[in-house]
């Protein structure tokens, strides 16, 4: 059976492993970063590692994606409470999607796209960022507070 925790790299008691290795060498390794998305992943990452009841996992999949997941692990219906993914297809394109489930945020200004059944099965919106834009960064930010806020 697999190791559940095996791509846990930030947990609250700040317990640091391999999977943290992993994201600090692919964070390094993006050099070609044209539309400037690379800043924006390390400031929501920042934030994410700013929550003190939150976990985060890393998956790598490359050619495809590279996806942050924050948990709140005291949660029992949904520990997910955002995904963040650099879209990989083009490595010197990439750019974000920055996904939740719909009922855990509200999106006042209309920025996301509803995508049924897109979160794992079930309904979210999704943020696209593809430039540096720090509007819509701190919207983005601003429902990754609300997503975490949400209870049960």
């Amino acid at each position: 059976m697999a190791d559940p925790f095996a791509n846990i790299y930030y947990k609250p008691s700040g317990t640091i492993g391999k999977p943290m290795e992993k994201i600090q060498a692919f964070i390094d390794a993006w050099t070609d970063d044209e539309p400037g998305m690379k800043p924006v992943f390390v400031s929501l990452f920042q934030t994410l590692q700013n929550k003190a009841q939150a976990d985060i996992e890393f998956h790598e999949r490359p050619g495809i994606s590279y996806s942050l997941r924050g948990l709140r692990s005291d949660r029992n219906k949904r520990p997910l409470f955002v995904m963040v993914d650099v879209i990989d297809d083009n490595p010197g394109q990439r750019w974000l999607s920055v996904c939740f489930y719909g009922e855990m945020i509200q999106d006042p200004d209309e920025l996301g796209d509803l995508i049924p059944e897109g979160l794992l099965g079930e309904d979210g919106y999704c943020f696209d960022i593809s430039e540096a834009d720090n509007q819509l960064v701190s919207y983005v930010s601003q429902r990754i507070e609300e997503a975490y806020s949400y209870s049960e």
